[in-house]
């Protein structure tokens, strides 16, 4: 419907049009909290037409230089040639059939040949029933109740034993969100808190590898600082490893949630980087470049409790979607790989996100806000801080920030980036964060407000709108 839309010009008018339109037919005026208007300032295209490489078009045809990528879903380069025609040649064999498809088998193969822990997979097509499945697998394998995740990893599934536990709790089970414990990523105390009070209970330990905040070391030192090398990132002991061997002494499962990590950080997971191998890995976003696919894999040991070829065993109904082997899909899943492979796509990506974090720090400290605009976490995905004259925090200069990068063409909600951002685009950015970071400065000698409107950019997960 995008191409129906047509308006003659930016303007504050227009996009308040199509926000109300949004509103009116979509709750939350999209398909995904993270792209709703509160994640956004008030400039920012409420729609956008299309998008190619490393760039999107609003509905005026006005062009941006992307880095929200699809939600860090795009790895290679929207609109790819090859992951498009890989995916078309599907398209063409019937997108979807009554029995298994060819690719299907394909895919599963090729999943389990790349990722080190899969001997088994399902599909499906968001990463929310994904990891739902693999806490299926473990309570139906340990016949246990509990799962615990870190209370800093921000979303693991829309499913009740999720947003449950989390401030947004209308409309969930209270029951069900009693089952998930909360522990700190980077502290072993407080998981083990949880088995020694629930002992026998808990299923399994859910978690992301890594997020800006990367696993400590054995003696709960600064973790090494990761890079694409296997040798590089991981050593022994770091608390992947202490995950591990805690949940396996106590009887449950350990699980790393890769939705973001997954075909990014390494072809072979994050996971592989830090020298750890889980019993179950769920995966999504990057590995199909941008296509609906997510899968959750594992030892066959586990993963065959949702088997139908082990005669007399009790049956676990784990994923069964009509669309979890829809061919295109599964067909960009394969080329993307291959690319992944041949071109070595995550490398590079490390080595943009170096020269990111370096022109950065270079433009924030010509512009002496070297302790204001700052970065953390690995060159693979840096997250990217705003601070007031104080050096907290703010929401509202990040909007500002925002605001102020889209005003010279480069749209940055985060930092999720691709193989078709290269030098010309570094250029552009640095450019534009010149101006922006100028505007920053004045921000905080003359107050924000004087600079943007009363909007502020509100994080996705709170109680009340």
């Amino acid at each position: 419907m995008a191409d129906d839309i047509k308006l003659p010009s930016n303007s504050e008018a227009d996009f308040a049009a199509l926000r109300t339109r949004l509103h009116r037919v979509i709750p939350g005026g999209a398909h995904t909290y993270s792209r709703g208007d509160d994640q956004f300032p008030t400039n920012a295209p409420p729609v956008l037409a299309r998008g190619k490489g490393a760039y999107v078009w609003d509905t005026h045809g006005t062009k941006y230089l992307d880095y929200g990528m699809a939600l860090r879903a795009i790895s290679i380069g929207y609109a790819d040639d090859r992951v498009n025609a890989a995916a078309i040649r599907q398209i063409e064999n019937g997108v979807n059939l009554t029995r298994a498809s060819a690719i299907e088998l394909e895919a599963a193969e090729l999943i389990c040949d790349v990722i080190p822990c899969a001997e088994m997979v399902k599909f499906a097509k968001n990463g929310s029933n994904a990891t739902t499945a693999a806490v299926k697998i473990a309570r139906a394998y340990t016949g246990r109740r509990y799962v615990c995740i870190p209370r800093q990893h921000p979303f693991f599934s829309f499913d009740d034993w999720f947003i449950g536990s989390t401030v947004v709790k209308r409309g969930t089970l209270t029951d069900h969100a009693a089952s998930t414990l909360l522990f700190d990523y980077n502290d072993i105390g407080s998981l083990k808190a949880h088995f020694d009070a629930h002992p026998g209970e808990i299923a399994a330990v859910m978690l992301e590898p890594a997020t800006h905040l990367i696993p400590c070391g054995p003696n709960g030192e600064p973790g090494l600082a990761p890079g694409p090398d296997p040798d590089h990132a991981g050593h022994a002991g770091n608390f992947l490893h202490q995950v591990k061997a805690l949940a396996h002494a106590n009887g449950a499962l350990f699980i790393l949630d890769e939705m973001i990590t997954g075909f990014r950080w390494h072809l072979k997971g994050a996971a592989h980087l830090f020298g750890v191998e889980p019993d179950i890995a769920t995966f999504g976003k990057a590995m199909a470049n941008g296509f609906a696919l997510a899968a959750v894999v594992g030892k066959r040991e586990y993963m065959q409790v949702g088997s139908t070829d082990r005669p007399g065993m009790e049956r676990t109904f784990l994923l069964s979607t009509t669309h979890g082997g829809e061919m295109p899909a599964l067909g960009a899943f394969v080329e993307a790989t291959r690319i992944n492979i041949e071109d070595d796509v995550p490398r590079g990506l490390w080595a943009f996100g170096a020269s990111l974090k370096a022109g950065f720090a270079d433009v924030a400290a010509a512009n002496g806000l070297a302790d204001h605009f700052v970065t953390d976490g690995p060159e693979i995905l840096m997250n990217y801080i705003t601070r007031d004259a104080n050096g907290e925090p703010s929401l509202a200069l990040r909007t500002l920030l925002s605001q102020e990068m889209i005003r010279r063409g480069v749209l940055m909600p985060w930092l999720g980036t691709c193989q078709a951002h290269g030098a010309e685009e570094l250029k552009i950015t640095l450019d534009a964060l010149d101006g922006a970071l100028k505007v920053y400065a004045a921000a905080l000698r003359d107050g924000v407000g004087a600079y943007k409107d009363d909007h502020v950019i509100k994080p996705v997960f709170r109680s009340h709108n």
